[in-house]
């Protein structure tokens, strides 16, 4: 077991920087200082071990959105604090991942559409309703269109024939998102609220 993850990790670290494509498994051996057929034990091929860590991933960024709903105050803290978490990550990934990974690895692309539309639009689904009843957030919104658009603005934001990656950072664009629609669904309490998380004084 500790082998299998210590596999995926490595496999983790090049494809982060290097995008998927360009990484064999010759690499992730000689990064990890073990030979291919140890590999191979736990791994037939590329596409395995791609799969075996969106998996992990994906575990990951849910096991993190729970936690963050769990310790913040309000939506509008949770919106604050969701968007600091992701700067980590956004500011990790290597745009060419996400291509590398829809054109070469569709069972893990689905893996990822999947969770997508079961997992973050249920949750921000749950979130904006949360939000309509603490009174932070407009109650003529539907959610349900709000969540689905915000989840597919995020993905557009990594799409590098729109935003080509020599002329935009992946997480300013990211960032410029996440306030459109923070300000765009939120009532006067909740704009006030989201200066106070800013920094921002009120004229």
């Amino acid at each position: 077991m500790v082998q299998i993850e210590r596999i995926i990790q490595g496999g983790e670290e090049l494809f982060l920087t290097a995008g998927i494509k360009s990484v064999t498994m010759d690499d992730i051996a000689k990064h990890l200082g073990m030979s291919k057929k140890t590999i191979y034990q736990f791994f037939k091929d590329k596409n395995e071990l791609v799969i075996a860590l969106v998996n992990k991933k994906l575990k990951e960024d849910e096991d993190q959105m729970s936690d963050i709903i769990s310790r913040s105050n309000n939506v509008i803290e949770e919106m604050i604090n969701m968007l600091k978490c992701s700067e980590e990550i956004f500011s990790r990934i290597n745009p060419i991942v996400i291509h590398d990974l829809q054109k070469y690895h569709p069972e893990a692309w689905k893996q990822f559409q999947d969770f997508k539309s079961d997992v973050l639009v249920h949750t921000l689904e749950e979130l904006l309703t949360k939000g309509i009843k603490q009174g932070y957030i407009r109650p003529d919104i539907d959610v349900k269109i709000m969540a689905r658009m915000r989840v597919c603005q995020v993905e557009m934001g990594f799409n590098t024939s729109i935003f080509p990656v020599a002329e935009f950072n992946t997480w300013t664009v990211q960032q410029q998102f996440q306030e459109h629609f923070n300000f765009g669904i939120c009532t006067l309490k909740g704009y006030k609220l989201l200066n106070q998380f800013k920094n921002i004084k009120d004229e």
